[in-house]
């Protein structure tokens, strides 16, 4: 890696003639599914965020076609990735499918059926059998949730087996990206492929190479305007969990700081190695024939309501990046309501396969195409028992049965949930039909979670003062500088 592609330049240099993709999509593209870890909406500079360097993620929205209000519908568990990705691969709500996805076909294996070669890299959290059913072979793979970025674990897919295990000697995101421009690289067969790679970055430790560190810490991004020092209610058992337990309670700004730049820095890193992979894809002349998607697991909330992780409702933390580019897709965007679960139909209609008939998510073309303004009229967020969320236009409503508290935001005056309007007399019958709403999604998805329960849990929580031992995957410097 060359430190001097801090911001990307050189990738943006050969990208400069990216081609302009043909109108038409050929029958049969290839996939290249792009996978963040942990990356918040917010974090892209062509979607408006002027203090983060993501020339490559960029190229693909100017490119391609962003879908600025993408979802990941929630979780059962706090390793909230582990069932964005079921709900990434089945195309179904999570309360459908178990977390190992088994008696679920996988978007990749239909693919495989279908005669396309299906190959992965990088992360994958839903046990091994999913893996070898949906993939031919794949190499660099890392089982599991999280590791140290640069002793991460890896094994190869070859013949059905899970073979060569190792630990990779640098960087998990350029790893993972050299394996995609090896595939790339030495592709010769006739099969169209789908080519799956799993970054585990920006996922903590936030352990940028120093560089892309020190390139924030100079020129610091502000903190959001949401950040407090601690959530003002009890959010449940999570607020004591992994996530939220990387730095102490009550934050400060010092400290968010540090780690804001330290996650911008990791996804600079992030992308100069995405930049790399569309330089192979250019270069191999692959790109006239391949669809590339751009998408992250689950957002985050890194200061933002107190916060760290992503165990909550907030748009911060279920909001995430969607960009479709490539041959018949033209350049734009859409407010229009879509969840990650949308790229299994989306993906089998653009193949020319016929996806299951059973499945959650919608076919996201017709919003490219210009047939459809809205493909749901509103959207649905579950997290664990804890609450649970509907949206239908600017209006949001939260409930947390465990503590009987609702919160309710006007996103369009109120884009970054501070102003609680619940308990306003005005809103009472936009309360009772946004319950309405969120019920019936519950009854059409198989969520059984009562929006009312007894005996309720004390909703007040002060936690000044926590904090815990660094874990084995901290760095030295992270474990110095915060513990």
């Amino acid at each position: 890696m060359r430190h001097g592609t801090w911001f990307g330049w050189l990738a943006i240099a050969s990208l400069a003639s990216w081609p302009l993709w043909a109108s038409q999509s050929p029958a049969r593209p290839n996939f290249l599914l792009l996978f963040t870890d942990d990356q918040r909406a917010d974090t892209i500079r062509a979607w408006g965020n002027p203090y983060i360097h993501t020339p490559n993620i960029d190229r693909l929205a100017e490119r391609g076609f962003s879908f600025r209000a993408n979802y990941n519908l929630g979780g059962n568990t706090g390793a909230v990735c582990i069932p964005s990705r079921v709900m990434l691969h089945t195309g179904k709500a999570y309360f459908r499918v178990p977390a190992d996805m088994s008696g679920a076909r996988l978007f990749a294996e239909l693919l495989r059926e279908h005669g396309y070669r299906t190959y992965a890299i990088g992360k994958w959290h839903n046990q091994e059998p999913a893996l070898i059913r949906g993939f031919e072979s794949g190499k660099s793979i890392m089982l599991g949730g999280m590791s140290n970025h640069l002793e991460v674990p890896l094994v190869d897919l070859v013949d059905g087996r899970l073979v060569n295990k190792r630990t990779g000697k640098k960087f998990s995101s350029e790893l993972f990206a050299d394996a995609a421009i090896e595939f790339l690289e030495t592709y010769r067969d006739s099969r169209p492929f789908f080519l799956y790679v799993a970054f585990t970055a920006p996922h903590d430790p936030r352990m940028p190479p120093e560089p892309y560190r020190e390139m924030y810490y100079r020129q610091r991004p502000p903190l959001p305007p949401n950040f407090m020092p601690q959530h003002p209610f009890n959010l449940g058992p999570t607020m004591t969990g992994r996530d939220e337990m990387l730095a102490p309670w009550p934050r400060t700004r010092p400290v968010l700081s540090d780690q804001l730049a330290e996650y911008y820095g990791m996804i600079t890193h992030l992308d100069d190695q995405i930049g790399r992979i569309l330089q192979a894809l250019e270069r191999t002349g692959l790109s006239r024939q391949t669809v590339v998607i751009f998408a992250a697991d689950n957002g985050l909330a890194i200061g933002s309501h107190g916060l760290l992780g992503k165990q909550n409702l907030y748009e911060h933390s279920q909001r995430v990046p969607l960009i479709f580019a490539g041959p018949g897709i033209p350049h734009g965007e859409t407010q229009a309501f879509t969840y990650l679960l949308d790229i299994f139909p989306t993906v089998c209609r653009l193949a020319g396969i016929n996806p299951p008939t059973d499945l959650d998510g919608v076919d996201l073309a017709p919003l490219w195409r210009g047939e459809k303004r809205a493909l749901r009229d509103s959207i649905f967020l579950a997290f664990m028992d804890w609450s649970r969320a509907v949206r239908q236009g600017p209006w949001k409503l939260i409930r947390y049965p465990q503590i009987g508290y609702l919160q309710l935001f006007n996103l369009e005056t109120d884009p970054h949930e501070l102003h609680n309007l619940a308990d306003q007399p005005a809103q009472k019958q936009r309360v009772a039909a946004l319950t309405t709403l969120l019920r019936s999604w519950q009854q059409r998805l198989g969520d059984r979670q009562p929006l009312e329960v007894q005996p309720l849990q004390p909703k007040e929580v002060d936690l000044t003062g926590l904090t815990r031992q660094p874990d084995k995957w901290q760095p030295d410097w992270i474990v110095r500088k915060y513990f």
